[in-house]
């Protein structure tokens, strides 16, 4: 498996990085029940990723990516899984511009996704993603590992959910079990729930 020179992202990436999880993610089950429209689903997903980079991930300094942003795992520490009342309101209007008549759907997934998420300390993959011409060449797993090896130096478990099932097969490569499957609101696809203690 090939390795690649990473390094935690800063805010002056966030739109590089955007566009990059909009097309590695355009095919994704959640983003295609989220935004059903084929023709604005692009634009919609890469202004959804740019304001949860910008409004969360970023501020934590776990987002690991490699140097042409090729890939990037989107990283948050313990006790910060979660957008804070204060990072929702500022990402109103992003939100609500990405979803547009759809955002009550939206939230309606996030709460569903948020009441499976485990209450004992861990770190949270939020997002991992490649772009699509640089899959299958050890772009995730070098954005994963940095903070995988910090999980296990610290002894602190990992969680992340899956929208793919042809993905759990990947995380499980790097000790993730799944521990559920999350079906989400109104006949939407299904979500696994992945957990890994520290190696």
């Amino acid at each position: 498996m090939a390795e690649h020179v990473t390094h935690f992202a800063e805010a002056n990436e966030a739109s590089k990085l955007a566009s990059m999880l909009g097309r590695a993610f355009l095919d994704d089950p959640v983003q295609i029940y989220l935004f059903p429209d084929e023709s604005t689903r692009l634009q919609k997903v890469e202004r959804l990723f740019g304001s949860f980079l910008r409004g969360h991930y970023l501020k934590h300094g776990a987002t690991s990516a490699t140097k042409n942003h090729e890939g990037v795992a989107l990283w948050a520490p313990p006790g910060h899984s979660t957008f804070t009342p204060g990072e929702i309101l500022s990402q109103a209007v992003p939100m609500l511009r990405s979803f547009g008549f759809g955002v009550q759907r939206a939230l309606k997934v996030l709460d569903t996704i948020e009441k499976q998420h485990p209450k004992e300390p861990h770190w949270y993959l939020g997002v991992l993603g490649t772009d699509p011409i640089h899959q299958g060449k050890g772009f995730g797993a070098s954005v994963l590992q940095p903070v995988l090896e910090r999980c296990d130096h610290e002894g602190i478990p990992a969680y992340l959910e899956s929208s793919k099932d042809r993905n759990v097969p990947y995380y499980e490569r790097f000790g993730f079990k799944v521990t559920k499957e999350i079906a989400l609101p109104r006949g939407g696809p299904l979500v696994w729930a992945m957990w890994r203690d520290p190696q």
